[in-house]
Order: C-alpha cells, then structure tokens, then sequence
C-alpha cells in the first residue's frame, strides 16, 4: 500500500484484539489502539475483581508490545443511555434484550467509529470472528458480512444489525482464523492476553452475572409460577394448517403461529413462587427452584404487569416450541438492502433466534404490518425482544427484534 491507510483498532483487553492489531500492522496498516471504557458505575457492585483495570492494562501494554500508539476512551455516558438503560427498560416490559448486539450497532460501529473518524481513520477493527466480503450490485459495492472461518466462535449474529456504511469502514482481522491460532500467534508474538481467558458475561461489565446486576435497579417482589396444561385449544391456532402452503396462509392465521400468546391466570395451576418475573426468560429452566415435577419445567411466558410466570412441562410442550414469529416493519434490518423484501414477496433463508444455535431454514414473508418468519422445524423458546438473523449460506443477509 503506497499511502498507508489508518486503522483504529478496539483493543479490549482480550487475545482475540490484541492479535487483529498484530495482523493489520503485519500487512501494513498505520494502527492506533483504543480502549473503550464503558462502565465504572462503582455503586453497581459487580464483583470484587475491578476487570476494566485489568484489561485497560493489558490493551496498553500489548500496543507497547506492538509499537502503536494508544489510548483509552470513556463511553460510559453513552453506553448507560444506550445500552444499560435499554436494558432494564426491555427487562421491566418482560422483553429479552440482546446488549451485545446492540453494543455493535450503537457503540463500536457507531460512537467508536466516529471517535476513530476523529483520528482520521479510514476504518476500524475489532477482534470479531466474521468476515467481510464485497460484491458489486449495479456497478456499486456492496459488503457482505460473512461467518467467520470457526464454527464454534462464529460472531456473525452479533454483528447482524450492521450497516453498509458501518461495514464499509470495519475490517475483521482474525475472522478467517480458528481461535486456536489466534492464541498460537499471540504466544508467537509474546503478547501477555495470549493465555487470558475468554470474557464472559456482558459485553461491558465483564464478570457480571446478571440477575445479581438486575436486582439493584429492578426490584424483586413475589409472584406465582403457574404451570400451563399442553392440552389448551388456544394451541391449535399456533399449529401450521395441513395442506396450505406457508405462502399462502392469511393474516389471521399466520398472527396466530407467529406472535406469542397473551396467558391468563387462569389457564394454569400455581406450582410454587418467584421472585420477580422480570428476572426470568422464555425457554429458561434452571432458577425456577420448583421441585418433584418430573419433566422439566420451562418458563413459556412471562406476564410483568400481573407478575406471573407461566411455565410448560417437557421439551415438547406447545408453549415452549413455536413455528413462526413476527418483526414489526419499524424493526426490520436489511444488511443486504438490495435482497429487501416488497410487501407481498417472500423468500426461503437460513434462520436463528440465538448465538451458536444451528441456522434452520425458514420462509420469510412480507406483509404491510412487517415479517412474518415461519420455519420448517418449530423453535425452542422464542422470546420477545432478541433478535431473528437471516442468511443466505455463510452470508448474513438481515435481522430484527422479535415482536
């Protein structure tokens, strides 16, 4: 490259960071490092461990390492409004937010980005596993978001809200790597994160757990689990007609596979008590301390205004798998802005409603009111608030916030 360009890269603390780093000065790219301090609300007590410190330590010391400048930026303003307050507020509604997703659209590809454009980057990098591809539509190029080369880290779903103005200045480093040499390279290049363990917990707060993190702003106040029969008839409107093809099936019918059931209490029995529906998610099992049921218990639903749960026993029951579900047209996200759907068309794509979950194919249908997603297999727990992904083979093509 003649006129070298100018890369900041988001140096978390982490290995997979440190080595994006090591990897674009390797092919030649003027790199700065910059960490991202996003939270020191020290009133949050979120463990003994202080994990910004440490990782604010070790981001410095690899770019030393490296020779590239650094510096450390505090976001904490805005991650509060964007994400911990969308947090809470999604939590109290009974939703489930998905913080790491909207970290990537509203912090590092949004905030970051700009401070980096401040520094006069052309682009920015982060330790992602996903690649990026670039098509030409029409004469004009159009990025791609693509899974990374590791089946077990691919990152894609996290990115899924991206956009092609974000894409067009993010580069992905180790995203055709395997992590195993990722860690290979940092103990080749005596970086000290070559051996830290991954981060858990959310993108921001490092060891958190989040119940604990939930119980000082929203707090608890007993209601009843209730647990619901499989043979309710309201579960025959969410059953997929025989005979019809998905296509073809009308508004009513396909609001009644796709969008979730609104219980009363008096379509279960009380099993026992809980401590806040707001703590609790559908498809979640464990924490429900409600004993001698045989199967399973899961939670099907959650009803926060009435402080209810609502749970199904057995993998199987009806409330707990679901066909379709719905994205109202304001959430719905084309990365892939030429494939968007008109009102009336539909297409067949690869599906998921989680990270790391397999892609399951799924027709995708385009009403006035938004996306209707039916799938060939009934899903696991859908829950209100996370986020659909589509794909075209390796290839994110758009997401949203399931309704």
């Amino acid at each position: 490259m003649n006129t070298r360009k100018r890369v900041v890269v988001g140096l978390s603390g982490g290995v997979d960071s440190s080595v994006a780093a090591y990897l674009l000065k390797e092919q030649g790219y003027e790199v700065i490092g910059m960490f991202m301090k996003n939270w020191h609300d020290e009133s949050v007590t979120i463990s003994n461990e202080c994990p910004w410190m440490e990782d604010s330590t070790d981001a410095m010391l690899v770019a030393e390492k490296l020779g590239i400048p650094f510096q450390a930026i505090d976001l904490s303003e805005e991650y509060r409004e964007r994400i911990v307050d969308y947090m809470f507020a999604e939590y109290k509604a009974g939703r489930t937010p998905n913080p790491d997703i909207l970290c990537n659209r509203e912090i590092k590809f949004d905030i970051f980005l700009k401070a980096a454009q401040k520094l006069k980057a052309d682009f920015v990098a982060t330790g992602h596993y996903c690649q990026k591809g670039e098509i030409a539509v029409n004469g004009q190029p159009v990025y791609q978001l693509l899974a990374g080369a590791d089946p077990n880290k691919d990152q894609s779903y996290f990115l899924c809200q991206l956009s092609q103005e974000q894409l067009a200045k993010a580069l992905f480093p180790i995203g055709h790597l395997q992590k195993p040499d990722v860690r290979k390279i940092a103990k080749e290049q005596d970086l000290i994160t070559a051996d830290k363990k991954d981060s858990q917990g959310l993108c921001f707060i490092g060891k958190v757990r989040l119940p604990d993190f939930l119980q000082q702003q929203l707090k608890p106040k007993k209601g009843d689990i209730l647990v619901v029969p499989e043979e309710l008839s309201i579960y025959d409107k969410k059953k997929i007609p025989a005979g019809i093809q998905v296509e073809d099936l009308d508004l009513e019918t396909l609001n009644g596979i796709c969008l979730p059931e609104n219980y009363t209490a008096d379509q279960g029995t009380k099993l026992g008590e809980h401590h806040g529906a707001h703590y609790f998610t559908v498809g979640q099992r464990k924490g429900l301390q409600v004993g001698g049921t045989g199967k399973p218990l899961f939670v099907i639903a959650t009803d926060t205004k009435e402080n209810i749960i609502y749970t199904g026993l057995g993998e199987t029951h009806p409330g707990l798998l679901r066909n379709g579900l719905f994205v109202e047209s304001k959430e719905i996200h084309w990365i892939r802005e030429d494939l968007k759907l008109k009102v009336g068309e539909s297409a067949k794509y690869l599906a998921r409603i989680r990270y790391r979950q397999p892609l399951s194919p799924a027709t995708l249908l385009m009403k006035e009111n938004g996306l209707y997603v039916i799938f060939d297999v009934p899903q696991k727990g859908v829950a209100s608030g996370q986020f659909v992904a589509w794909y075209q083979g390796e290839e994110s093509i758009g997401s949203g916030t399931i309704s």
